[in-house]
């Protein structure tokens, strides 16, 4: 099969336009990340989901820098045709100078684009980002890496006031420059109103079928992490119990083997 052209943060920018529907998913190693190219998965993101679903802590939280760039050597040694973007993890772009350092560090591991969360407040980042050369993609909604401060995974776009943060926080992700923008928990009809609203494509997760396209954790679409889906994480196989059962045949077959 003839390899497909690589994909650029300008290919992304572009299929809404194209009116091209983006599905991507998430990767923190080197065979997912080739499954999923040889799958066609356009945009692979080294997320800090990592951290839930292959590092056992309980959030994105206490992700660090060194673990994510971990993370991305090994997706990037795939060498995938899909762009590969990477989420600057927790407490690592307060300032300026931090997001634009921190997010060298990646990029020199193989990251082709940076995810970073927040509205209004993190435009300077953006800016800074783009200034330097690295192709951002916006995150608004409900942010994992607040979810301490939440008090949980709470759905965002219910309250006029709420719904008019979020506008502003999307159309000022665009004009800093990002190529891309995830929607994370949004009511639904909301998530429209924000697709809507700007012409960078929105990557929803949990904000119904309105969005340019839609992400979600590998893990959570084949079932490979049972003990937690999230409600609007719909399975296509059920991984978990495959390994499960090949450990337990195992494991029977050795006590079994004659000494």
């Amino acid at each position: 099969m003839d390899k497909q052209p690589k994909i650029t943060p300008d290919w992304i920018r572009g299929a809404k336009a194209r009116g091209e529907k983006i599905a991507a998913l998430t990767a923190y190693d080197y065979p997912t990340a080739r499954l999923l190219d040889e799958a066609g998965v356009p945009l692979i993101l080294v997320g800090d989901s990592v951290g839930m679903v292959v590092l056992g802590y309980p959030d994105t939280t206490q992700v660090t820098l060194a673990e994510m760039r971990h993370h991305v050597l090994a997706v990037a040694r795939a060498k995938p045709q899909a762009l590969v973007v990477a989420d600057l993890p927790y407490h690592t772009y307060e300032t300026v100078q931090d997001a634009v350092d921190h997010a060298r560090v990646l990029t020199e591991a193989g990251a082709e684009a940076i995810k970073l969360e927040g509205g209004v407040e993190v435009v300077p980042e953006i800016k800074a980002l783009r200034r330097a050369g690295v192709p951002v993609m916006g995150h608004i909604g409900m942010l994992p890496q607040h979810v301490r401060e939440e008090g949980g995974y709470k759905m965002k776009g219910k309250s006029d006031p709420e719904k008019e943060r979020l506008l502003q926080d999307a159309r000022a992700i665009e004009q800093a420059g990002a190529f891309a923008l995830v929607v994370e928990l949004v009511e639904p009809e909301f998530a429209r109103e924000i697709t809507a609203a700007v012409n960078i494509p929105t990557i929803g997760i949990g904000s119904g079928d309105h969005c340019a396209g839609k992400i979600m954790v590998t893990h959570d679409l084949v079932g490979a992490f049972p003990w937690f889906r999230p409600k609007f994480a719909l399975a296509k196989a059920d991984v978990g119990s495959i390994i499960r059962k090949a450990a337990e045949d195992y494991v029977r077959q050795v006590k079994q083997t004659a000494n």
